[in-house]
């Protein structure tokens, strides 16, 4: 591990994809041929003022100076977990969970942060909301952008990650390549999980911190009706992972997604985009995300619905259907002008 200090195009539904044949002849494949090199990690740290902010990165073997700069996928975490649980998960026995090592086999040079307030990051003292989060992100793409060479770079963010990575985008849009937005919520009209958190909004504006305890991470897996979506022991993983800060986390991106969406306006992402929704998501409606889907200026975009998957994508046992799409919508070839 390295520690760096600071100085220095249509609605496709999945089933259209063709996932299955996709999946045995093309991302187990492209993983097999990398196989033979090891996966290198490192620490970093950026600086949002006073607040020191943690960032890590995985790729094939470790950087050597001069050499060809990698594709550069950043991941941007939701509300209840931080970095390393949501994106570099070990569930042993259970198969690979990490979407960092996935990537980073695919030839993707791979980063994510704990946000403010969140893992190992300092904290402001503030709730972490959205503009927080993009405050984050606009410190922590320097350090990218020197360590990788890279000026333009792909964003993926999950749920409130997903409102952060398009809030990212329209404010800085010449740092994005292109953007996959997973489980996003845009205005929340008719989702379950947001009427449950608009009922708790008093609450949430009276604490910058809310409980964040082993069965509140349960309750990610259960609340949206489809328990059998997800292999119990990815909680368990997961709770090992997270306790040892605690079990308070911010409460800033739960009381926006109650109080003041909309957060990102889609006039503004100009930048190509993948939508992904699993089809029982309780954040979102169909409506909802096509509403935002069709405002959309740039005609490189997608949509996708994943079938058998509620709200966390990532951790379901349908994952593979996410990588399948990611793969192939960061990996596409720009467009021809004619």
């Amino acid at each position: 591990m390295t520690d760096h200090p600071v100085p220095r195009r249509t609605v496709i539904k999945s089933a259209g994809l063709g996932i299955g044949a996709g999946l045995a002849g093309g991302l187990a494949a492209a993983q097999a041929d990398a196989a033979p090199a090891e996966i290198w990690s490192g620490d970093y740290w950026a600086m949002k003022g006073d607040v020191k902010l943690y960032l890590y990165r995985k790729r094939l073997g470790a950087p050597v100076a001069g050499e060809a700069a990698l594709p550069v996928l950043f991941l941007v975490h939701g509300s209840s977990n931080a970095s390393r649980s949501s994106y570099d998960l070990s569930v042993p026995g259970k198969g690979e969970y990490s979407m960092m090592n996935v990537f980073a086999r695919l030839g993707y040079d791979v980063w994510t942060m704990d946000h403010d307030g969140y893992g190992n990051s300092g904290s402001s003292g503030g709730n972490s909301d959205i503009a927080s989060g993009v405050a984050d992100l606009k410190a922590a793409l320097p350090v990218v952008q020197r360590e990788t060479t890279r000026e333009k770079i792909h964003f993926y963010g999950t749920s409130s990650g997903a409102i952060r990575a398009a809030a990212y985008a329209q404010a800085e849009p010449a740092r994005i390549d292109r953007l996959v937005l997973c489980a996003f919520t845009y205005k929340g009209e008719g989702a379950a999980e947001i009427g449950r958190r608009q009922q708790r909004i008093a609450e949430f504006r009276a604490n910058p911190r809310r409980k964040r305890d082993a069965a509140m991470i349960r309750s990610i897996f259960t609340r949206d009706g489809h328990p059998g979506f997800y292999d119990p022991a990815v909680a368990e993983a997961i709770i090992a992972a997270e306790m040892k800060f605690g079990d308070t986390i911010p409460s800033g991106t739960y009381l926006d997604m109650a109080a003041n969406l909309p957060l990102a306006d889609p006039a503004k992402v100009t930048c190509p985009v993948l939508m992904v929704r699993g089809e029982f998501d309780g954040n979102s409606t169909n409506d909802d995300l096509l509403e935002f889907f069709r405002a959309l200026p740039n005609g490189d975009r997608a949509f996708v619905i994943l079938p058998q998957v509620a709200h966390s994508a990532g951790f379901s046992k349908n994952r593979e259907l996410l990588w399948y799409a990611m793969k192939n919508f960061l990996a596409a070839p720009a467009p021809v002008a004619s």
